[in-house]
């Protein structure tokens, strides 16, 4: 260890950082050329080519020069993402019945809200309000 100082092992590791870094990158470019809608298919032939044969050049233009849309694209594929798993949550959590009707769970919940709201308007008293919660939830 003696003939390895630790000034070379930080720049070492420093230069290995950012070997890994450009390679997340240049992932990252790849996915975004093939993802891109407004580029046609020579297009993303170029770019490709350009990115594979001058990895360097290439990436680094194509941040420039496509930097912006680029962002908007990983936007709106969260948002996307976001709103599909919204709209399977919902639909699981509306469906825990396969016979006809309304699902067990979410009746339930309704009933539940119903009779909260009667008793914090005063139509039904605390003892009635938990006989009927008693009963919906066995």
């Amino acid at each position: 260890m003696d003939d390895y100082p630790l000034l070379n092992l930080f720049w070492t590791m420093l230069w290995f950082f950012l070997w890994i870094m450009w390679l997340f990158l240049l992932f990252k470019v790849i996915a975004d050329i093939f993802r891109s809608d407004d580029l046609g298919g020579w297009a993303k032939a170029g770019w490709l080519i350009l990115a594979l044969v001058l990895p360097y050049l290439g990436v680094l233009i194509y941040v420039i020069a496509r930097g912006k849309s680029m962002g908007k694209r990983d936007l709106k594929e969260v948002q996307e993402r976001e709103a599909a798993f919204k709209a399977y949550v919902r639909e699981a959590a509306g469906s825990g019945d396969t016979g006809g009707g309304a699902p067990k769970g979410r009746g339930s919940v309704e009933e539940l809200a119903k009779l909260a709201d009667l008793k914090d308007r005063g139509a039904i008293t605390e003892e009635e309000f938990r006989q009927a919660k008693t009963k919906l939830l066995i």
